[in-house]
Order: structure tokens, then C-alpha cells, then sequence
């Protein structure tokens, strides 16, 4: 109900008036006049907006602010404070939430240029790095240290320089190397095995027999012919053939990891092993024995197929992604034909009846003291010594390896160098003495390959007998001596356990030979054999000696020193 009869406003209505105008300013502030505008058009409210009328004013005011068309009746005069006042609240809540909204706008507008500027330096990185390849300082820093430390080299150690260079400088092996040389030089070339005690030469024995192979005719090596060269016991693997550096293994995508293209597109790569390397050569195994059996069954699968097989659960042959050579290396397998050589110290027994039987036996004779002395005279020559005379005999006596002698002769060179250097620079001989061959066999701590040596004397009880230990013969010592028993048919039998199980049998062997032929029973004396030095007697080669011990001792009767018997 209107209560204006002059036409003139009160002060209230003007107060009213006011607060609308003052809400039409903050909505045009915070919308903009032009979409407060358009806005209203949309609302039906821009008539009420033009209006002079207060209560169209405050209508168009409610539709606008609560975004609402179907409001279409005007307050009454008594109510439009309270119209006023609920928008007023909703203007309140509309700033506030759009102080909001453009702080959270600012921030999110602010984070997406921080994440685009650093995409950007890193994008630029990335590309200074593929023109740059894949080198920084510190990889450059560290190549720069490889190369100054490979200009860097000492003289080649002694028993590299020493190694035979030829065939011909291969001491007390002639038989060895002839057979080795016929059985891989033939147009039908074998596989071979080599045995011998250590240090006869059996690698360098095979490689100088492939040089030499190489030289004859018909023979099917060429001249760029490999030597693969590996010790048994370092050839670990992994059953589920993760690693296998004999054979070969496949770098699975996942586990493992192919190279980089091959892994992104899940395609696994095989690896080749040795026997690949050695194809058209020889792949040379020291210490044979010593690799595992189910490997020694793989290897000689290889030998037969003269290929090596490649699987993988991760390998499809339909995908496009797969390149030809990983194709063939699945379908066809990698080449490995190659002549095998293996060397071992163990005894035959000893090696697989499968490898065995599949390839020839050759077996090294061991060095005797003549060829160890000629062994040295020509290491002596080469590094322009001279040996006092008796100097190699006395290194000959304390070993029959040659590697061992070698060594020797080289400690023995230090030493005769540190104490007159003025022979290097004046380019003399470097005279190497007998006692500093003595001195170093004494810091070596070894003993003589004989202890027991033949003598013009004779005694009672002590015989010498002959014995193998390993590849090399040696000579044993067989003391008895005999009392009569406390009591009759109470005597006694004693020997050495050290001897070995086969020692008691001897001797119990022996005690019967003893009664027939002298017709005494031993259970009518105390007997004590020793083998001095603990010597293991593993057969009955010692029974005769034993027994002409015991007869000795027990009839007094004495043995010349200058027999051994077995």
C-alpha cells in the first residue's frame, strides 16, 4: 500500500532508494555493467531496472542477484527491507565467493607458468643433450683419467716375459706338442684333452699349437683364426639361463634388460657366448674338471649341433618389432664351431665319461731336473743373467714345475738388480749367485723334491721304495724294526696311520710273507714300521719293500742304500 498523496518521497523511501542504487553499483562493480545489463535481459529484469517505481527496482534487483525468472510479484512496501536485507546477504556470499574463485584463479594460473617454464627448461635441456650426445664433464673428466692411465704401462711382469714365443722354446713336451699339433691341424681336426701336473705349459702349449696349425697346409684354420682362452672355474651360470657366459643367455625385457629399443617394445635380445666367440677357432678350457656337470652337458650338446639354441617366453615371432638378427638368432641359433681344448690336472678317472669319449687324450709328461735346468738357461739368456754354476740344479732340485722355476729365477734376478743397478745401465749381464738362489728358495720356503737320496752305505731295518704322487714319481722311506715280545704269541704290529687305509693291508700282507719264508710268526715279536715323512701309500707296490724291511730287522741282515724297490 503506497503511502505517498504529495508525490514526494518520505525519508524512508529515499533510504530504501539508496540502498538499491548503492546494490545495482556493486553488482555492475563486480559483474561489469555490460553483463549486469545483459544479464538482466535475460532475466526479465531490465525493465525493473529502468523503472522509476521502487518496488520494480527491488523486483528486478531479486531476480537478478538470485538468478531466478519466475519471481514476478513486486514486495510490498512493509516488506522490501526485508527483500533488501536477504540480498544484501546473497551480494555478500556472491563477492566473497568471487574473491575466492579469482585468488584460487591466481594461484592455479601461477602453478600452470611455474609447470610450463619447467617443461620448457626441460624440453631445452633435453635438447642440448641430444646435440650434445651423451658426454657432461663428469663423463668427459673420467675419460680424459682412462686415457692418461692407459698411457701409463710397466714392463710386462716377468712370466709374461718370459712365456715361450714359439713352439721350439717349449722345453721336455716335443711328443705332447706333436700329437696336439697332428690332431688339430688335420683336415678332420679333434677335440682334445690335455693332462699334466701344473705348470708344464698346457695353455701356452695350445696356443702356440694353433700359430702353428695356422702355417700348415691343409689345415682349416685361417689366419684370423680366434683363441678363446677361459678357466673352468670361473665359468658360473645361472640355471634359468639368466647369465651364461659359456653358451650364451637372453636379456629378457623385463628382468634383465635388453638394450634400451628393444626393451620399450618387449622384444628380448640373446647374448653370445664364448663358444660364439671361438667360431672358426679354438676355445681353450683350463681346468675343465671343474665345471659343472649339467654345463658340461650343455657344452657338449654345442659340440654336436656346432650351434647354440636361444629360447624366451618373452620371443614372438609374429611381432612386427622383432629385428632380423634376433629372428634368426631364435630360429636358427648362433654359429659355434670351434675345436675344443681342455686342460686339467685331474686324473682321467676324474673327467666326464661323455667329454672324454669325445675327444683325444694327450697326457704331458712332467718336467724332469734336466729339463727345468734347460728351462732356465733360457729364461736366463733372455733376461741377459748369468747363473753361478750349480745355481739352476739347485732351483731344479727344489721344484719340477716350470712355471715354479721360472719364478724363481725371477725373484732371484730382482734381487741380484736392487743389489748392483750400475749392470743395467752399463748393459752387462746380471750375475745371479748361488747364494741368492738360496736365499730366496728360503723365503719361498721350500723343501727338495727328493729328501731321500741313494747313498754307497748299508743298513739294517731301512729300505727305499718308489712311489706316485699325482703326475710325478717320488722315492719313500720304509724303516722296521722288530723286539721280541713280553710273552710269547703276545706281540704286536704297529705302523704309521699317516701311510693310509692300503698301508695296514701291506703290512698284515707283508707279516704273512714274512712266516713262510722264515717260518717265524710275527705274534712272537714287537714290529714297528714307519714310512718316514708320512709318505700315503695308496696300492701295493710297497708290500716288497715292507717285507724286506721286517726281514731285515728281524734277522739282522743289511740292505744297500743305493736301491729303491716296488
Amino acid at each position: 500500500m503506497r503511502e505517498c498523496s504529495t508525490g514526494a518521497p518520505t525519508n524512508d523511501e529515499e533510504l530504501l532508494r539508496r540502498q538499491v542504487r548503492v546494490l545495482f553499483n556493486i553488482l555492475s562493480s563486480v559483474m561489469g555493467a555490460d553483463k549486469l545489463v545483459l544479464k538482466a535481459g535475460k532475466l526479465g529484469a531490465l525493465k525493473g531496472m529502468r523503472s522509476e517505481d521502487l518496488d520494480q527496482q527491488v523486483l528486478a534487483l531479486e531476480k537478478i542477484v538470485f538468478e531466478d525468472p519466475t519471481i514476478d510479484k513486486a514486495p510490498a512496501r512493509g516488506e522490501i527491507p526485508a527483500v533488501i536485507a536477504r540480498i544484501e546477504d546473497e551480494v555478500a556470499e556472491i563477492i566473497a565467493r568471487r574473491s575466492v574463485e579469482e585468488r584460487l584463479e591466481q594461484k592455479v594460473t601461477q602453478r600452470m607458468q611455474e609447470r610450463q617454464d619447467a617443461y620448457v627448461r626441460d624440453i631445452k635441456l633435453q635438447i642440448i643433450k641430444e646435440e650434445a650426445g651423451p658426454e657432461n664433464p663428469t663423463t668427459l673428466r673420467k675419460l680424459a683419467m682412462l686415457e692418461k692411465m692407459n698411457s701409463k704401462r710397466l714392463a710386462k711382469s716377468a712370466l709374461e716375459f718370459l712365456k715361450p714365443r714359439d713352439i721350439s722354446e717349449v722345453v721336455g713336451q716335443e711328443k705332447a706338442i706333436e700329437a696336439l699339433v697332428a690332431k688339430i691341424a688335420s683336415p678332420y681336426p679333434q677335440h682334445v684333452l690335455l693332462y699334466g701336473p701344473p705348470g708344464v705349459g698346457k695353455t701356452t702349449i695350445a696356443r702356440l699349437a694353433l700359430k702353428e696349425a695356422k702355417k700348415l697346409q691343409g689345415s682349416t684354420f685361417a689366419k684370423d683364426a680366434p683363441f678363446i682362452e677361459v678357466d673352468g672355474s670361473t665359468l658360473r651360470w645361472d640355471p634359468r639361463e639368466a647369465t651364461n657366459p659359456l653358451l650364451g643367455s637372453v636379456h629378457d625385457p623385463i628382468y634383465q634388460g635388453a638394450k634400451r629399443d628393444l626393451a620399450e617394445s618387449g622384444v628380448p635380445e640373446p647374448k653370445l657366448g664364448l663358444v660364439s666367440e671361438a667360431h672358426g677357432g679354438i676355445l681353450f678350457i683350463d681346468e675343465i674338471g671343474e665345471i659343472d656337470p649339467i654345463l658340461q652337458n650343455k657344452l657338449l650338446k654345442v659340440l654336436e649341433d656346432k650351434r647354440v639354441k636361444f629360447e624366451s617366453s618373452y620371443y614372438d615371432p609374429t611381432d612386427p618389432n622383432v629385428p632380423k638378427y634376433v629372428k634368426r638368432l631364435f630360429e636358427e641359433g648362433a654359429p659355434a664351431d670351434f675345436v675344443l681344448i681342455g686342460a686339467t690336472t685331474r686324473d682321467p678317472e676324474e673327467i666326464s665319461p661323455a667329454l672324454r669319449s669325445r675327444c683325444g687324450e694327450i697326457y704331458l709328461e712332467p718336467l724332469v731336473p734336466e729339463d727345468i735346468v734347460k728351462i732356465l738357461k733360457n729364461a736366463a739368456r733372455r733376461l741377459r743373467a748369468k747363473l753361478e754354476e750349480g745355481a739352476a740344479d739347485l732351483i731344479a732340485e727344489h721344484t719340477v714345475e716350470g712355471r715354479k722355476a721360472v719364478g724363481i729365477l725371477a725373484d732371484a734376478f730382482s734381487i741380484a738388480v736392487s743389489r748392483n743397478r750400475e749392470c743395467l745401465s752399463s748393459r752387462k749381464y746380471v750375475f745371479i749367485s748361488r747364494e741368492i738362489v738360496e736365499e730366496v728358495i728360503r723365503n719361498h720356503r721350500l723343501t727338495t723334491n727328493t729328501p731321500v737320496k741313494a747313498s754307497e752305505s748299508v743298513e739294517i731295518g731301512r729300505i727305499l721304495g718308489l712311489a706316485v704322487y699325482g703326475f710325478v714319481g717320488s722315492v719313500i722311506e720304509i724303516e722296521a724294526v722288530t723286539f721280541k715280545a713280553a710273552s710269547a704269541g703276545k706281540g704286536t704290529i704297529r705302523f704309521n696311520e699317516a701311510a693310509g687305509s692300503m698301508a695296514k693291508d701291506s703290512v698284515f700282507n707283508a707279516a704273512s710273507v714274512v712266516r713262510k719264508i722264515t717260518g717265524e710268526d710275527l705274534v712272537n715279536y714287537d714290529v714297528h714300521v714307519n714310512v718316514t715323512g708320512g709318505g700315503r701309500i695308496d696300492g701295493p707296490s710297497a708290500g716288497l719293500g715292507i717285507v724286506l724291511s721286517i726281514l731285515s730287522a728281524l734277522q739282522g741282515r743289511p740292505i744297500r742304500q743305493d736301491v729303491a724297490v716296488t
